[in-house]
């Protein structure tokens, strides 16, 4: 008997709240278990971003060359996602998530071989290309099609994997960069990701209706078109709506604790700001994803947008240390559910069987959007000295969001 049959006949015997719905105790448990392989991922990249000063310093180059490495994972990720998504399909999430597992594990030990092109290397083919791409953009389809009735807000709690690792290791990582070096750091947690992610992702069964899956989106003969429009085109404008978020989306997050440091604010203290904004957005993204079930996905993006562009403009007018652990509270409280809303929004206008590849590239424009933030706001930095370019730059690009997606909500 396959994984998928045993999990249907057990589910089968169990009392369901709603009967029509695929919902179940072991779609709870997917999605717990996808959370834990999430937050110890991402914090594979965090350890450059924390240790952006110290690696640029041992490198002899400059921040932004630093910034471009951490912002390359990114983009790798979402390239490969695309390719991913399609490989899970095929040979399940369990095996593509060991080998991101391990790919990852490699690539922190070739970043920490202390050359610039081998940071790079590690960085945007290894933990992104190979790594992450196995695992955020596959799993994020994966627990989609284990929930129904609240896929916002298990959309939401899996997603905020990426804010666990953000209140947890930075400020592990700054005491280790601190006490060990940043090539040691990064040595150890590649033993950490090997460690707990194979056994972990040994529990990751197929969904129940994986099977069914198929036949029952085969036997559809059209599906209309989404807010009335060509699918291409829906696809399009919410890609490059991803992409405009995503630009300051990534701007405090990749670049917080230097800024910090620039306006006499200790190291310590930055790493815990980074914390208390990721923090503050896993708390409110359960929020979101309850929003998200009831007002839906698209409504869901415009609201985290304003929500994020006010508090990307309070960064750029703020120095003091109180006050910036004020608005890191308040931007990561904003902008964390706008990701899993893009994703419900495209589960809500297009057909289950295309989610394999319509959701990861939707990821990989995003993605890219937060690459491109995190290197643009080092290079504005090297060009001008300070932060606050960057940030300013950074809300045009979120009034430009708010413009594509209000046109789509008017849909």
């Amino acid at each position: 008997m396959t994984d998928s049959a045993a999990v249907s006949r057990r589910e089968a015997s169990r009392p369901n709240r709603f009967p029509d719905s695929i919902e179940s105790r072991s779609s709870w448990v997917a999605a717990t278990i996808t959370v834990l392989i999430l937050a110890i991922s991402y914090g594979a990249p965090l350890v450059a971003v924390v240790g952006l000063k110290p690696i640029a310093t041992s490198l002899g180059t400059e921040r932004s060359v630093v910034a471009l490495a951490s912002a390359l994972v990114w983009v790798g990720t979402g390239l490969g996602g695309i390719a991913m998504g399609w490989i899970a399909d095929r040979i399940g999430v369990r095996l593509t998530v060991m080998f991101g597992a391990l790919m990852t594990a490699l690539g922190l030990a070739v970043s920490a071989t202390s050359q610039i092109w081998a940071l790079y290397l590690g960085h945007a083919i290894l933990i992104g290309l190979l790594g992450s791409s196995a695992h955020f953009p596959p799993l994020v389809v994966y627990v989609s099609r284990w929930f129904d009735r609240r896929r916002g807000t298990a959309l939401a709690l899996v997603s905020s994997g990426q804010y666990i690792a953000g209140m947890v290791w930075p400020s592990v990582f700054e005491r280790s960069l601190a006490q060990f070096g940043w090539q040691a750091t990064m040595l150890g947690y590649a033993v950490v990701v090997a460690a707990a992610i194979l056994p972990l992702a040994l529990f990751l069964y197929p969904p129940p209706h994986a099977g069914r899956l198929a036949a029952s989106v085969a036997g559809l003969p059209h599906h209309p078109p989404p807010l009335g429009l060509p699918a291409k085109r829906v696809q399009i404008l919410l890609c490059a709506a991803g992409f405009l978020c995503c630009v300051p989306m990534a701007m405090p997050a990749g670049h917080l604790v230097a800024f910090c440091s620039d306006v006499g604010i200790p190291a310590a203290r930055g790493a815990a700001m980074l914390s208390v904004l990721l923090g503050c957005a896993f708390v409110s993204r359960l929020f979101w994803g309850w929003l998200t079930d009831r007002v839906g996905g698209l409504v869901a993006v415009l609201a985290g947008s304003a929500c994020q562009a006010l508090a990307i403009v309070a960064f750029g007018v703020t120095q003091d240390e109180v006050g910036l652990f004020a608005v890191s509270a308040a931007y990561g409280l904003g902008f964390s559910g706008i990701i899993p809303a893009y994703v419900v929004a495209m589960r809500e206008l297009f057909p289950s069987s295309e989610a394999s590849w319509r959701v990861p590239t939707l990821l990989f424009t995003s993605m890219s959007g937060m690459a491109f933030g995190a290197w643009f706001a080092g290079a504005l930095y090297d060009h001008f000295g300070f932060y606050a370019p960057a940030f300013g730059a950074g809300a045009l690009f979120n009034l430009a969001n708010l413009v594509v997606i209000g046109f789509l909500v008017t849909r």
